[in-house]
């Protein structure tokens, strides 16, 4: 199973004996999150934007402009917006609930 680390806006992915497998993203990271069976990237910027990544640092598509945080929650993305809102959304993006 593979960790995502976050050092001073960078996020890496690395083997669970810490080995650097790639660098995902090189600046500009406040949060990031890795799905449960390792495969996709959920990345919140200093800019607000939600990038959902595949684990080779593709760029699948940006889920929210206005987030500060994003985290998996099963098979669903849970982004907590700037505005105090929660939304959760798909994998493929499409927005579920908003509360």
């Amino acid at each position: 199973m593979n960790i995502v680390k976050l050092i001073n806006g960078k996020v890496e992915l690395r083997k669970d004996n810490g080995n650097l497998l790639r660098v995902i993203m090189n600046s500009g990271a406040v949060d990031a999150n890795i799905n449960s069976d390792g495969t996709l990237i959920v990345i919140t910027t200093t800019k607000g934007k939600v990038e959902l990544r595949k684990d080779n640092g593709n760029m699948v598509r940006i889920m929210s402009n206005d987030a500060v945080s994003a985290r998996f929650s099963g098979t669903d993305i849970v982004i907590t917006t700037a505005k105090g809102k929660t939304e959760i959304r798909k994998e493929n993006g499409n927005l579920f609930r908003v509360f």
